[in-house]
């Protein structure tokens, strides 16, 4: 049996600011709203649709990376002056880990959510 994950909506305050920042700091393109969603293509499996809610509890969404990805997205964290660090509860520290061979780091998005990027 194949099972896959299509896509997972992502709660926010404005789903086109949340999705446009998404896409920038992770190098991926956001080409407006489809619908009631404001969707980000991950990869040819996963889509990521960014949708308004009042409340909601932030989330935690990790994703593997390869070095190149995970350079360009620590250049671009950095060259905005966003915090980020090297554990899920010290996301400040301004510090990447090495854990399971490879490299990672967490921040957050401007809706609270923790997102995490490793490689190896």
């Amino acid at each position: 049996m194949q099972i896959w994950l299509d896509h997972t909506i992502v709660p926010s305050k404005d789903k086109e600011a949340a999705a446009g920042f998404f896409a920038r700091i992770m190098g991926l393109s956001y080409d407006g709203m489809k619908g009631h969603f404001a969707p980000v293509r991950i990869n040819d499996e996963l889509t990521l649709d960014f949708d308004n809610a009042d409340e909601f509890v932030s989330n935690h969404y990790a994703f593997h990376i390869g070095d190149d990805e995970f350079d360009a997205i620590l250049g671009r964290i950095q060259a905005e002056g966003i915090a980020y660090g090297s554990g899920p509860m010290t996301t400040k520290d301004m510090e990447i880990n090495h854990r399971r061979g490879g490299r990672g780091f967490y921040f957050h998005s401007p809706d609270g959510h923790n997102l995490e990027v490793m490689t190896g």
